[in-house]
């Protein structure tokens, strides 16, 4: 594992991710920013827990990867999901906004390339999302090209 708790203490693996990785489980992580800005509340933390038990259903561990209070959170409860659904002002945070969200104490769901990085960083090689960041109409003009693209040519792993 790479996220050492010693040198990264504003990073929480669940319990149920921290043992699947010890024990050499297959995780998939799942980006949570579905759940703060793709659909409205109750229907986003429905739609989550329905994911993580198709996860579960087929043999590996989920991972929903978020920010809460501050604090990188790598495998979600029941609790830290409604507190991100529900959360007022809760952030979109792709990878270059991290830090500063962090240092601010702020709460977010993390895009594709946040939750890849992070997901990498923890050892987890898989990953399932609703949707990649693309380059935008106009791209070769203003440069909008989404920090996702740039993040998957950075991290060797499995994005499906």
């Amino acid at each position: 594992m790479f996220l050492r708790r010693d040198q990264f203490p504003h990073v929480h693996l669940s319990n149920e991710v921290e043992n699947a990785l010890a024990n050499n489980q297959p995780i998939v992580a799942l980006e949570s920013t579905i759940i703060t800005h793709g659909m409205p509340y109750p229907v986003n933390v429905d739609t989550a827990l329905e994911v993580e038990e198709v996860v579960r259903s087929s043999g590996a561990i989920p991972a929903t990867i978020a920010l809460l209070n501050g604090e990188i959170r790598v495998g979600l409860d029941s609790e830290g999901l409604n507190q991100l659904a529900k959360h007022p002002g809760v952030l979109k945070l792709g990878y270059r906004d991290l830090a500063i969200a962090m240092v601010r104490n702020k709460t977010g769901g993390t895009t594709v390339s946040a939750t890849s990085a992070i997901a990498h960083g923890a050892g987890i090689h898989h990953f399932a999302t609703g949707g990649i960041g693309g380059v935008h109409r106009g791209s070769e003009e203003h440069g909008d090209v989404s920090a996702d693209l740039h993040e998957l040519t950075r991290r060797p792993i499995t994005i499906v």
